[in-house]
């Protein structure tokens, strides 16, 4: 099932890094030292953002890496 609030999610396992992006926002998130039964789970969980926001979200350290945003242009 598709989630509502996550639209896509990529994993590193050499790095431990889960690279998060929201629907909302269009913001990209880097989540550091997740282990790769995390990232298991997450993947089969019915609500990807229910399990995100119990077993990811405050947990793991994380930082913006591409900040989204909607209706962008360059005003020249």
């Amino acid at each position: 099932m598709p989630s509502t609030s996550i639209r896509k999610a990529e994993y590193n396992p050499a790095t431990r890094t889960l690279s998060v992006w929201f629907v909302a926002s269009g913001s990209r998130y880097d989540y550091e030292g997740v282990p790769p039964e995390t990232y298991a789970r997450f993947r089969q969980a019915f609500s990807k953002g229910r399990f995100f926001n119990a077993f990811i979200r405050g947990r793991f350290g994380y930082k913006l890496v591409e900040k989204g945003g909607l209706g962008r242009y360059d005003a020249r």
